[in-house]
């Protein structure tokens, strides 16, 4: 625990300065908080959230660093399965690389998921991405009681938010009052239909509040594929092609659970929990042919994938007056895990006869578990400022095995029997102590919070192959974290913000593991790096907000991040697999007398490449929302939603300048509501539009394109507890068109010496949901 020394030095003087007397000057004892008020208002009752008679906007926060908010109802009347069908919404939201029709991984600012911070609960959980992103799309829409961009880093939250931060705020037994049951059907293109299920409710109970919710989801998508691969851009030799066909069949149960409960006169108590099981079977039926010298190859390729994960979370909460101000304790598990089997296996004839039948499989068991404890106190010092201070502890444990698997025929009718090819074992611990110190207050029209946050991280890596332990790394690393917020209410109505913080990104965790991964990029070799120190950023918000109405909300906000040590593939200079496998056989053939012979006179054209921090990287854009009613134009029941986000970024790589990989150009979102009150109905659409992306790795260069999605809805509503709801997406029938540029090696890639282009769309056709509510 050495390298935490000068943040336990720091948590002692906090933890000293929270036990002051309440009569020193920092305490200020006539103005104590009351923990058991601290949130006004009574709880919502949830027939207003089944049975809307108001369109309802983006919230405008009182928050000084910059928040959007939107409540569940604002998203509601499209009828959401998942959060993601939620974010994508959203200012800045992108989904690059998601299959059409899913929205898994989010990316803010067009970044990468890893840049991107998913909290619950305010709350960071483990996910399944090796790049530290959680799948949005894992969580029901029926869970949530409001989703929050947070554009900036704050003292009092984790710092690796360089593209900002996405908090999932579940409902709780102290917000909502009532209960509800949510059936419905959902139709697929292909004429598929299953059922969903939720139900929630919520009051007085074991002398406080309870919230329950279950909901479960049969969840199917069915999408064509088709790639076209030629041997250059001309696209006038097609080398091969193939059709497939891939169906998600599965089921998702979830539930969540909040009991709230006040202690003595000032505490309260709070405990939340929630639970998440996917369940999958992925299958896809390929048929493939190629052209070789005359001959035409075509090979059957079935696939399937079993899913079996789960994410959960528990937390508890204790907040109490003490010693001048309120003290909140705090501690929370998260767990994710994952035991999955993909197999492909491949049926290949020559001229209509049988040459060779194979298959590969792998089992997947991964365990990513965070443990964190947390105290922070607040305290008033008089002339409107606030000052906030706390330690937050977290237990970082990631242990994935891969079990991988092979089966060859020796002829026509083999039965398919996989043997072991080997297992591979890695375990990542990570430990942190972050201290923090923040002050807030406000002076006249301006509000402010200043703060700092030292985050201190003890990683230890291990990597094991087939039973046998190759490498043990630990890397340690300190970052301090300023942030400064600024909020001018120039008018009653308009706003302007000013946030300054640093940020933060871990290695993905498949860079740091040091394992030798053969043919990784093209011929070329690659070796995680445990080294790797973490990426930083320099950021600037500037924002204007004005309110529109009673309802209304239109934004503005310019952002830049100056990113160091931006982590990137380097090549260490060691021959590739491929090469030395090429010099053995030279040696061998007698072309030459020896290996060393054959490296002389044919020097290595692939070569074994890693991850490291190589320099600086900017991004920079703007984004606009607009949430309002036409109030103005006599059109009170006619609401209006906007967004639009334009994003550019700047990096060096090992070929010279290029974009942040699989950032988006832009996002736009525009849509409206129609409310019939007369008739208690109301109907909409929604068009959603994701800019291109493109990413350039080694040995390989790739364009994204997504087409334009349209939704729309139809809702009537009877009496004040049910409502019925028709909903349909992809309306256009959008695709994902992508476009590889793929080579052997580097001076392939410099000299555009291809091995293959390729062209790939995918489609999955328009979808359905009917959907009923009822409050009672």
């Amino acid at each position: 625990m050495t390298r935490h020394a000068l943040a336990i030095g720091l948590s002692r003087a906090l933890a000293c300065a929270l036990l002051l007397p309440a009569g020193v000057a920092l305490a200020a004892p006539d103005t104590t908080t009351d923990a058991a008020t601290a949130i006004a208002g009574d709880p919502k009752d949830l027939d207003a959230v089944v049975v809307q008679g108001e369109i309802a906007y983006r919230n405008r926060t009182d928050d000084t660093a910059p928040v959007l908010s939107y409540d569940l109802e604002y998203f509601q009347r499209f009828e959401p399965n998942t959060v993601g069908d939620m974010v994508k919404r959203l200012p800045g939201a992108a989904f690059v690389g998601s299959d059409i029709g899913e929205y898994d991984g989010v990316q803010l600012r067009g970044l990468g998921g890893g840049y991107t911070q998913v909290l619950i609960n305010g709350k960071q959980v483990p996910g399944a991405g090796d790049d530290r992103s959680f799948w949005v799309d894992r969580i029901p829409a029926e869970m949530v009681d409001r989703i929050e961009i947070l554009r900036s880093n704050s003292a009092n939250r984790s710092g690796d938010a360089m593209a900002g931060a996405i908090n999932i705020v579940l409902r709780d037994a102290y917000a909502f009052d009532g209960s509800y049951l949510r059936v419905g059907v959902n139709r697929a293109f292909d004429g598929e239909v299953n059922p969903t299920f939720g139900a929630v409710t919520s009051g007085e109970a074991l002398g406080g509040r309870v919230l329950a919710g279950v909901n479960v989801q049969d969840r199917y998508r069915a999408k064509n594929k088709r790639s076209d691969r030629f041997s250059d851009p001309s696209m006038d030799e097609l080398v091969s092609f193939e059709d497939q066909v891939e169906v998600k069949d599965g089921r998702d149960y979830s539930g969540n659970v909040s009991y709230t409960v006040d202690v003595g006169e000032t505490g309260r108590l709070g405990v939340d929990g929630f639970y998440v099981k996917t369940d999958r079977d992925i299958t896809e039926v390929s048929f493939e042919e190629e052209y070789d010298d005359g001959e035409v190859i075509t090979a059957d390729v079935p696939g399937r994938s079993t899913v079996d994960q789960r994410n959960w979370g528990l937390g508890v909460e204790y907040r109490f007056d003490m010693a001048g101000g309120t003290t909140e304790l705090g501690v929370d598990h998260a767990r994710f895990e994952d035991d999955s089997v993909e197999s492909e296996e491949s049926y290949a004839y020559v001229d209509g006869e049988w040459d060779e039948a194979e298959g590969e499989s792998l089992a997947i068991d991964a365990k990513d578990a965070e443990t964190r404890f947390e105290i922070a106190h607040k305290r008033d010092l008089g002339a409107a400022t606030e000052m906030e201070f706390g330690i937050d502890y977290r237990r970082k444990e990631r242990d994935i095995d891969h079990t991988f698997y092979e089966w060859e025929a020796e002829s026509e009718g083999d039965p398919v029997v996989y043997e072991i090819d080997g297992t591979v074992e890695s375990v990542i611990e990570e430990t942190r102590l972050d201290p923090y110190l923040m002050f807030s207050g406000r002076a006249g029209v301006l509000a402010w919070e200043a703060g700092l946050r030292l985050e201190t991280t003890e990683s230890e890596i291990r990597y094991v192959e087939d039973g046998e332990s190759e490498g043990e790394s630990r890397k340690d690393y300190d970052e301090l974290l300023p942030s400064l917020h600024l909020k001018w209410d120039l008018t009653d109505a308009d706003r302007l913000s000013l946030s300054l913080a640093r940020s933060v990104k871990r290695p993905n965790f498949n860079e740091l593991v040091p394992a030798l991964l053969d043919g990784e990029f093209g011929d070329n070799d690659y070796i995680g790096n445990p080294q790797l120190d973490a990426e930083t950023a320099n950021g600037l918000d500037f924002g204007y907000e004005r309110r529109l109405g009673r309802r209304g909300v239109f934004g503005v906000n310019l952002f830049y991040r100056d990113v160091s040590d931006l982590i990137e593939l380097v090549n260490t200079g060691a021959p590739s697999e491929e090469a030395v496998a090429t010099w053995e056989e030279l040696a061998e053939d007698g072309e030459y007398a020896s290996i060393e012979e054959a490296m002389a006179a044919e020097p290595a054209d692939s070569f074994v490449f890693s991850s490291g921090n190589v320099g600086d990287g900017k991004v920079y854009g703007v984004e606009f929302d607009l949430s309002t009613p036409l109030t103005a134009f006599g059109m009170e029941h006619t609401g209006v939603f906007m967004n639009y986000a334009w994003v550019k970024s700047k990096v060096d790589d090992f070929l010279g300048e290029r974009r942040f990989n699989d950032q988006a150009r832009s996002t736009f979102n525009v849509g409206f509501i129609q409310d019939l009150p007369t008739v208690d109905a109301s109907f909409g659409l929604s068009y959603r539009k994701q800019g291109d992306a493109y990413t350039r790795i080694l040995a390989e260069e790739v364009t994204i394109r997504y087409g334009a999605d349209l939704e729309a809805f139809v809702e009537k509503r009877f009496g004040d507890s049910v409502s019925v709801r028709l909903s349909a997406s992809n309306l256009l029938d959008a695709s994902k068109d992508e476009f590889f540029h793929k080579f052997d090696t580097l001076g392939d890639q410099i000299d555009r010496d291809y091995d293959e282009y390729e062209l790939e769309t995918e489609d999955a056709g328009p979808s359905y949901q009917l959907v009923m509510r009822w409050a009672f």
